[in-house]
């Protein structure tokens, strides 16, 4: 009977990591097609509009600069989080 019950608990520890391992691996493939696409859609904007890809990068940049200035000038002072995590 305990045997039978260890049996199912590694059973389904064993299929939760095949799945954890499966939405990993369909995870990565996502993240490189999606890169693939970024890159494909630069290329072609730089052949049409030489530029176009440092320009969006510095626009980029600028963006991201102003979106933390904005999360830390609208952070709440007092914090329930211990401050290596915050």
């Amino acid at each position: 009977m305990i045997q039978e019950k260890k049996q199912q608990i590694s059973s389904k520890k064993h299929r939760f990591r095949d799945q954890l391992d499966s939405l990993k691996r369909e995870d990565e493939t996502l993240n490189n097609i999606l890169a693939v696409d970024v890159w494909a859609l630069a290329k072609t904007m730089d052949e049409f509009y030489p530029g176009f890809w440092s320009a969006f990068m510095k626009n980029r940049e600028k963006a991201l600069k102003r979106f933390i200035t904005e999360v830390i000038k609208n952070k709440p002072t007092k914090s329930k989080r211990p401050p290596f995590l915050s």
